[in-house]
């Protein structure tokens, strides 16, 4: 018996220095309620789906970009949002910059959450692979700071049980490292859910545009088919004052086809009635973990880092 559930990616068009949470949050709303028109049960939002994204601006002190992350969820501005997948009984994944005291010592993070459709949080995650530099480069049009703004996370990859099956969570560059995903697929998941903001320009070194996207869906569709299971990925894109990311939202099934995709660079809603089951089939044969896998020779991946060349 196939177990199907509809999934709605919810991509977002730019949000700029001068636009509100308010108007941020109505927008989420709104997808939401299309989303629950079409029939679906969860939602992915984009990776810091309520600001833009400031990594590309030099900030020295804390109190100009304090403003862009958040203290608690839900917060005043984000409640509507919480209320409204409560009122519709939706879940969803949304990503935002967390800011948090553990241990008395302030601690800032990209992070995302996983609500429940009756609104609580059920799983949270902070993103471990962090791109970019710490320190400007000085010589670019803009920069790309995470280094400067966030801790590499602390909490691993988790899976989270919900009532429609076993939900992973990953944010932007930890697509393009297949250990993410096969880490979440050995604690079962069946569905991983990604959100990203992914600059249509790489500064880093002269890497054609078309490539950008290309690589976006390589990494997408080889986690899908790898690991047997869904992927569902949501942009934010379009030009945040005149500062252009990819769009390119999608969801993947665990056949690695993309069955729906974003046509758009605004605010726009995909879906698909995903059945669960479909890659069972690729866990039970080629992927079959238990009987394949020879971790006895895998352990230069948890030992070692880069590329170490004997002569």
């Amino acid at each position: 018996m196939s177990r199907r559930v509809v999934f709605a990616v919810a991509q977002l068009g730019p949000i700029h220095l001068d636009s509100s949470r308010k108007a941020v949050v109505k927008r989420l709303v709104d997808l939401m309620r299309e989303a629950h028109a079409r029939g679906a049960k969860w939602v992915t939002f984009p990776e810091l789906a309520l600001t833009t994204f400031f990594p590309r601006y030099v900030y020295n002190d804390v109190e100009e970009y304090d403003r862009f992350f958040e203290e608690e969820l839900p917060s005043p501005e984000t409640q509507p949002l919480f209320d409204c997948a409560r009122e519709l009984s939706i879940g969803f994944y949304l990503g935002y910059a967390e800011k948090t005291v553990i241990d008395g010592k302030v601690r800032r993070f990209n992070t995302s959450v996983l609500v429940s459709p009756n609104g609580d949080i059920i799983g949270k995650y902070r993103k471990i692979h962090l791109p970019g530099t710490k320190d400007p480069i000085g010589d670019a049009e803009f920069e790309h700071l995470e280094k400067r703004y966030f801790e590499v996370g602390d909490l691993g990859f988790p899976v989270h049980k919900s009532e429609v099956g076993r939900i992973g969570m990953c944010i932007c560059n930890d697509r393009r490292w297949p250990e993410t995903f096969r880490v979440m697929a050995l604690k079962g998941a069946e569905v991983f859910m990604l959100g990203y903001n992914t600059p249509t320009r790489n500064i880093h070194y002269n890497e054609p545009a078309h490539l950008r996207e290309h690589h976006h869906r390589l990494s997408l569709e080889s986690a899908a088919y790898q690991n047997g299971a869904w992927v569902m990925a949501a942009a934010k894109c379009g030009s945040e004052d005149g500062f252009t990311m990819i769009g390119g939202s999608a969801i993947v099934a665990p056949t690695g086809e993309t069955v729906a995709r974003a046509v758009s660079e605004d605010d726009e809603l995909i879906t698909h009635n995903c059945d669960l089951d479909l890659g069972a089939y690729i866990r039970r044969s080629v992927f079959n973990f238990a009987k394949h896998r020879r971790i006895e020779h895998y352990g230069l991946i948890t030992t070692q880092t880069g590329v170490e060349i004997e002569e």
